[in-house]
């Protein structure tokens, strides 16, 4: 069966390519999270579908896995550090922030890829915290989920959550980076290899099978864990959780039937917010543009400009053509232009008297006004 074939987004029958599937793996450091983007990337080509990989590890030695985009191509990690005098924490921040500036074109490299690729995987740094609490992680996650379906996979090692407590710390970090990505989010309990994810589905199914394993703990924090294994009670409830073995490869057929769960939930619940989100912001930016625009004719309308005896003619007039030219009569070439020049010495007598021409050029959120001379013939 090919799982992944099923995975297809919401009009996939249409003439227009479906957009890729973004999936960002996440993760505590040493929980699996390059070895499942490695373990994934193969299953994918296997079912000749084959996905685009990123790397956003600036400090990874090797990949075990071709990536299509690898941040150490554009910021050497080790330069980051020397050049700013920071340490390896700080220098992966920096290294995403710089990398973060041109992540434009990562997002154009993707749309022309959308033909061929169905999925897009990302892998982030060891330091978890680095990526989801980072100004870089938030531009990159919200860009990606703006323009393409994204899910979010939390990679939780299980041989280290045996412990009751160790196991709430971790659904408590998992619960953070939902509500902190707001985005469809799969919990993949890695190296079942090891030890079997049955326990750790029935705590967070079962309360009381979860305080019975909290009485053998006689430390402090089990109360409180105790208490906040009340508090996640709604958020196992709605919570997407799958077993995997990115060594075995066993698991990845349901991993991908969850992806497909998480891609409609995307469409159902996330697009539309950010559809919103969308609107709200170009209607502001709407409405910014038109009080400049405004502040610009009142700012102008006191200004006069004078040819001769012809009296007067208001720059605000010019200002209301948006960019066009008022063209005035006559077989007359312009002899300078001149920025913002106001004349001020009167027609000769032998010339009939020519009124000026205004011509409007926008530039950046502003406009400028430019004044082009027009003399008569022979001068």
């Amino acid at each position: 069966m090919a799982a992944a074939a099923e995975v297809a987004p919401a009009g996939a029958g249409s003439e227009a390519p479906a957009p890729p599937v973004c999936v960002l793996v996440l993760g505590m450091a040493g929980s699996g999270k390059t070895t499942l983007v490695q373990r994934l990337t193969a299953h994918l080509h296997s079912q000749n579908s084959p996905p685009y990989v990123i790397n956003l590890d600036p400090a990874v030695h090797e990949l075990p896995f071709p990536a299509n985009i690898d941040i150490r191509d554009t910021v050497k990690y080790k330069e980051v550090m020397k050049q700013y005098g920071l340490g390896p924490n700080g220098g992966i921040v920096t290294s995403l922030n710089l990398f973060a500036t041109r992540f434009d074109q990562v997002m154009k490299f993707i749309e022309k890829r959308q033909n061929t690729s169905q999925y897009v995987l990302i892998d982030t740094p060891g330091q978890i915290e680095v990526f989801t609490w980072s100004a870089s992680g938030t531009i990159i996650t919200e860009a990606l989920a703006s323009t393409f379906p994204s899910v979010v996979v939390y990679v939780m090692d299980t041989s280290r959550s045996t412990s009751p407590i160790t196991f709430m710390s971790n659904m408590l970090y998992a619960c953070s980076i939902l509500y902190k990505t707001k985005l469809p989010f799969i919990l993949a309990m890695n190296k079942t290899d090891i030890i079997d994810h049955s326990f750790a589905v029935e705590w967070m199914q079962d309360f009381e099978i979860f305080q019975d394993a909290l009485n053998q703990e006689t430390t402090y924090v089990s109360n409180l864990t105790r208490s906040m294994s009340l508090v996640l009670d709604e958020f196992y409830s709605s919570l997407k959780v799958v077993g995997v073995s990115a060594v075995l490869g066993t698991g990845l057929d349901e991993f991908f039937v969850k992806v497909s769960e998480a891609v409609d939930e995307y469409e159902r619940e996330y697009r539309p917010e950010y559809e919103r989100l969308r609107k709200s912001l170009a209607k502001a930016q709407s409405k910014q543009q038109k009080e400049q625009l405004e502040r610009l004719q009142k700012d102008m309308g006191s200004v006069a400009m004078e040819s001769g005896k012809e009296g007067c003619l208001s720059l605000a007039a010019a200002a209301l053509e948006l960019g066009k030219v008022a063209s005035f009569s006559g077989r007359r070439k312009p002899a300078h232009s001149k920025f913002l020049h106001i004349p001020n010495s009167p027609t000769p007598s032998s010339h009939p008297t020519v009124p000026p021409t205004y011509t409007l050029f926008p530039q950046g959120h502003h406009l400028t006004l430019h004044v082009h001379l027009l003399q008569g013939p022979g001068t």
